[in-house]
């Protein structure tokens, strides 16, 4: 069972993880690069925020959504 858990270390120290070991490397180099997934994750997070917005302000023009203060049981 302990060589299971070995194995299972080292697939993500030496093969999952190695594109995050060269950024780590290159960053001395540009700093750009090497944050260029975090950049990424960025533009992705606000393209998600932009679609979610418009479908509230659709949902909202339309009249779908129930605003009566007893429509939630939590409130």
């Amino acid at each position: 069972m302990k060589n299971l858990f070995e194995y299972i270390a080292a697939l993500f120290e030496n093969v999952l993880f190695a594109p995050l070991s060269v950024l780590r490397s290159v960053e001395l180099k540009n700093w750009w690069v090497a944050n260029g997934m975090t950049w990424l994750f960025v533009l992705i997070g606000f393209v998600a925020l932009v679609y979610w917005i418009q479908q509230l302000r659709g949902f909202d023009k339309s009249g779908e959504e129930n605003k009566d203060p007893s429509a939630h049981s939590f409130l």
